[in-house]
């Protein structure tokens, strides 16, 4: 069982009198640079090249400093960028201007999980990684509920790794609804299976359903809006999230409730596990890690832009976007 730290666990004063420097203005940037403020803390400061970010930072207050300078004026820093950008960041432009006992906090622990970045052994290394996008981490805060969060420690230094990184969930508003604590290979492989296993099950779902009722007879526009389009997968997603994935099911009338569940009784399961266990494995292994440095590095992301434009023209797609177009 984990532990789930809330806002008694967390001591704020910790992070008083430290400058915290946020390493990328993105969407998640932004919303934890302005929850922390919010809270109270007064010596925030931003890291950015010049780019829209930080003209968007200069916006917001901040003061706004290349990425190196912020890293040697911080006590504190927030690598907030793309995983594929951030390990020759870190390395040339964040680790020379370090000093004993920073703290370096992390949203994805993929680099550190896969080595890509491979910190000196006098920091403190910690995770604060919220479950949910930037636009929901400071609507969620400014609502006064808060997103859940990640919580987690690589490598402590000081002894108060844990400590500090509690203080960061509870700073950028984690712990009003709990911040759980796992390993950062914990946060890699959960993130990754949802991405490599969940998801792409749910797609191909929703793709052979379409193109088996459409064969059927169906109108495409009717099959989509039962699928998806009317957005009543996402309420049930939503009451799931609230009282409970089954417990949802009295939303539904009687007929609802008793053909999902003789299907789910009914589904063959053997195939799911051995998908989910093969993406593990890849996962797991680093072939997945080694792939995607690969496709970065030497094909200049081919194949991905190649899978992007497939899955926008393939023909759900293009029936999705008919349909679309009609509905007001």
């Amino acid at each position: 069982m984990a532990t789930i730290y809330y806002e008694e666990d967390a001591n704020l004063e910790l992070l008083t009198d430290k400058v915290i420097a946020v390493i990328g203005y993105g969407n998640q940037g932004r919303a934890q640079a302005l929850n922390m403020r919010d809270s109270g803390l007064r010596h925030i400061i931003v890291g950015s090249r010049h780019d829209e970010s930080y003209e968007m930072a200069n916006e917001d207050g901040f003061m706004v400093y290349p990425i190196a300078e912020a890293s040697k004026m911080a006590d504190v820093i927030f690598l907030l960028l793309p995983d594929e950008v951030a390990p020759n960041v870190f390395e040339q432009e964040i680790a020379p201007n370090l000093t004993n006992g920073n703290i370096i906090n992390f949203a994805s622990a993929y680099n550190i999980t896969f080595k890509r970045i491979v910190p000196a052994t006098n920091l403190d290394i910690v995770m604060a990684a919220p479950r949910m996008i930037g636009k929901g981490v400071r609507e969620l805060y400014e609502s006064g509920e808060g997103s859940p969060a990640f919580v987690g420690v690589h490598q402590d230094y000081s002894g108060k790794a844990l400590e500090y990184a509690k203080a960061l969930c509870k700073a950028i508003g984690a712990t009003r609804k709990g911040a759980i604590e796992v390993t950062f290979d914990d946060e890699t492989f959960l993130d990754l299976m949802a991405e490599q296993g969940t998801w792409p099950i749910i797609y191909n779902v929703f793709v052979e359903a379409f193109k088996l009722e459409v064969e059927m007879g169906h109108p495409e526009e009717a099959v989509l809006m039962e699928m998806y389009l009317s957005k009543e997968p996402a309420v049930m997603m939503e009451k799931a999230a609230e009282v409970g994935f089954f417990k949802q099911l009295p939303f539904h009338s009687h007929t609802s409730q008793y053909g999902q569940l003789i299907g789910f009784d009914a589904f063959e399961k053997e195939g799911i596990r051995n998908f989910l266990k093969n993406r593990y494995e890849r996962i797991k292994s680093g072939e997945f890690a080694d792939e995607w440095h690969k496709e970065q590095t030497e094909n200049s992301l081919k194949n991905l832009h190649e899978m992007e434009e497939n899955a926008l023209t393939c023909e759900f797609s293009q029936a999705e976007a008919r349909t679309k177009a009609k509905l007001k």
